[in-house]
């Protein structure tokens, strides 16, 4: 993933409380990338809509995705590649942040896929999250899940993060 010729930006997806974050982060430690949380890319003004429990619409969206994209297109254009973790929940998100690299260019998106009853469960437990488990509905309601053209890797996250890293890994090693 470091040579500029297989330079990859893996941008982990889904619905909060799917393991984007523990996942994400644990892969681009294992490929000795650089990792980003999406959630640190917020403003102060979203974060609060969202602990407020009222889910965020495109127009709030749109600065949050800018930063990120601009993140990926440095990280692609330094020839590093990286991880990040953020929802992408549209395919009109996912498109702005593969900007001008467009499908079959050097990011690809890995979709952390589970139930709304396990991803709920989950939330329930996690401590010291702005993101609300009441927030959830909308966020299923958003999801555009990847299509074929998109050539996205689906991973079932009903196992433990270290089997979901394997699989992502094992994925990359098949595509």
């Amino acid at each position: 993933m470091n040579d500029q010729k297989s330079v990859e930006v893996l941008v982990f997806m889904g619905v909060s409380g799917c393991g984007k974050s523990t996942v994400g982060e644990n892969i681009a430690k294992k490929l000795g990338v650089r990792y980003a949380e999406g959630d640190t890319f917020h403003s102060a003004i979203n974060v609060e809509k969202m602990r407020s429990g009222t889910p965020l619409n495109d127009e709030d969206r749109e600065p949050w995705l800018t930063v990120m994209a601009n993140t990926i297109a440095e990280w692609v254009e330094a020839g590093e590649g990286g991880v990040l973790s953020c929802s992408a929940l549209k395919r009109k998100y996912r498109d702005r942040l593969r900007g001008d690299y467009g499908l079959g260019g050097p990011i690809r998106f890995v979709f952390l896929n589970g139930s709304f009853e396990l991803i709920e469960g989950r939330m329930q437990q996690r401590e010291n999250h702005y993101m609300p488990p009441g927030l959830l509905t909308s966020q299923f309601a958003t999801l555009e899940e990847p299509d074929e053209e998109e050539q996205a890797i689906y991973i079932d996250i009903s196992s433990s993060p270290e089997v979901l890293a394997t699989e992502v890994l094992i994925s990359l090693d098949e595509g």
